[in-house]
């Protein structure tokens, strides 16, 4: 399953991203998702929150594809 986000600003921090497209409830809830190394950028499993997500991105969790354009 894919979801695609528009993005308006330079960048999105990957919580807010896990946020805005539902897979997480809260900020708090995005940190454990990250700190599990659930989540991958571009291929490679990443543990910071705060990395930034720019256009061309794809954020995956589990069965999920979050493509940022």
């Amino acid at each position: 399953m894919n979801i695609e986000i528009k993005k308006e600003e330079e960048y999105i921090k990957l919580d807010k991203v896990l946020k805005i497209s539902n897979i997480a409830i809260t900020g708090g809830h995005a940190k454990i998702i990250i700190q599990n190394e659930e989540v991958k950028v571009n291929g490679k499993i990443e543990k910071r929150r705060g990395k930034k997500i720019r256009r061309g991105d794809i954020v995956e969790i589990k069965n999920k594809k979050i493509i940022i354009y």
